[in-house]
């Protein structure tokens, strides 16, 4: 049976618009943020050569040190890749984001490091029931990458605390600093600068808790 060709147009017409109206109400995909990690891959953690005894004994008064998690300051314990645009302004890369947060990524490379100066008896990480000499104690200050400057840089900056475990007292406190510049303008060139400037503050860390293990 033939129908009339308009009211067929007209229910052609209807469906297509029903399917398009619906097709806006439907949520868009969301894109997975691409992950990356601190992991000190692109350079090696240089350490001097007063702490680099490796193959020698250590001395038997070497203290035991507890490595306790690292800490962040306000805004930067999160897995969000901080970058800044304008002063004491904040933001985040909408589809890039660390694999963890960079404290407990940071860890385990301080432990690493620490244990390769070979100026300790043991480098445990806390929390920990097993007593120790010694207690390292840092805390991220900022880990971001500046594009109000070009070419772009990432600052990374860490504050570490040596506290004597018998007296509970700061034995020695340190800030490190260091600035990076971007191999590239966009976020993947952040991570391979963020990585470097870990990997030159944990050298410059892993120095100054060995020099504070000879000086207690």
């Amino acid at each position: 049976m033939s129908g009339n060709p308009v009211r067929l147009w007209c229910l052609v017409g209807l469906v297509l618009a029903t399917t398009d109206a619906c097709s806006t109400l439907l949520p868009t995909p969301t894109q997975t943020p691409l992950q990356h990690t601190l992991d000190g891959a692109e350079t090696p953690t240089k350490l001097s050569a007063s702490v680099t005894s490796a193959g020698n004994p250590l001395p038997p008064e070497s203290p035991t040190l507890l490595v306790n998690p690292s800490r962040a300051a306000a805004g930067f314990d999160s897995k969000r890749m901080i970058y800044q645009r304008s002063t004491h302004q904040l933001e985040y890369f909408a589809h890039h984001e660390w694999i963890d947060t960079p404290t407990r990524m940071l860890t385990p490379l301080i432990v690493s490091a620490l244990e390769h100066t070979r100026s300790f008896h043991a480098v445990i990480t806390g929390p920990s029931s097993v007593s120790s000499d010694l207690a390292l104690d840092t805390e991220v200050i900022r880990l971001q990458q500046y594009f109000d400057i070009h070419p772009s840089n990432v600052r990374f900056t860490l504050h570490a605390y040596i506290v004597n475990e018998t007296t509970h007292r700061v034995v020695k406190s340190r800030l490190f600093d260091v600035v990076v510049e971007s191999p590239t303008e966009n976020p993947d060139g952040g991570v391979i600068a963020a990585n470097q400037a870990v990997q030159m503050v944990i050298g410059q860390l892993a120095n100054f808790c060995s020099e504070s293990a000879k000086e207690r």
